[in-house]
């Protein structure tokens, strides 16, 4: 297993290169995108933070004072904009209860215990939680999406079943415990995803796996 993770890696590094994934400016904008993200695609994304940027709205404090009625004016376009907005405020009332609003102070925090923590708020679940403590605070966690589990479905590394731990445990157990590594790896799945790997109509006939194929 080892190996074959390092030759996926490898083939999907070379065709693609870097990503420079996540986009954002602050630990803090990783962690609202890690939120607006659930059941939207990243375009829709990108038009909820910026509606927060101009506004000077990106920061624990303007969340933590903002009603939740106009935070989800503000991220209409991330969809579903009421439960998001109530996902966020959640989220500021849990950093200013816990850690005063500090991102500094919860970056000091042990993963997984701050894991456990990011889990108890509502409406963070476990591809949020791990997207927040590896893209925003840098704490090597591998990161598990619809993307991920269709690529190893099709290439037979997974079974349909396989639960989120067990995905993450794949990659976590076989492969360099290191944030560059499961950052960099993450987004190529993503982006294999995206490109090749489609849902209903997988282009395998060109997929950068090549021999790898088993669609």
């Amino acid at each position: 297993m080892k190996r074959k993770l390092g030759l996926i890696y490898q083939k999907l590094y070379f065709y693609f290169g870097p990503q420079h994934w996540w986009p954002a400016d602050s630990p803090f904008e990783v962690m609202v995108g890690a939120i607006l993200t659930q059941n939207t695609n990243w375009g829709n994304v990108e038009k909820a933070v910026g509606n927060l940027k101009r506004n000077k709205l990106l920061s624990p404090q303007a969340l933590y004072k903002l009603s939740p009625k106009r935070l989800a004016s503000f991220i209409r376009p991330s969809g579903y904009y009421n439960i998001k907005a109530g996902r966020l405020k959640e989220f500021a009332a849990f950093l200013f209860r816990v850690y005063k609003g500090s991102i500094k102070k919860i970056s000091k925090i042990d993963t997984l215990a701050l894991r456990i923590q990011l889990l108890s708020v509502k409406g963070v679940g476990p591809e949020t939680a791990d997207s927040i403590l590896l893209y925003g605070l840098n704490k090597p966690v591998f990161v598990v999406d619809a993307y991920t589990k269709r690529v190893l479905l099709r290439h037979r590394i997974i079974r349909a079943d396989s639960s989120y731990e067990e995905v993450q445990n794949l990659f976590m157990q076989n492969i360099k415990n290191d944030v560059k590594l499961f950052n960099e790896y993450h987004a190529l799945l993503v982006r294999l995803g995206k490109d090749f790997c489609l849902k209903s109509k997988p282009k395998c006939g060109i997929c950068p796996l090549g021999s790898l194929r088993e669609c």
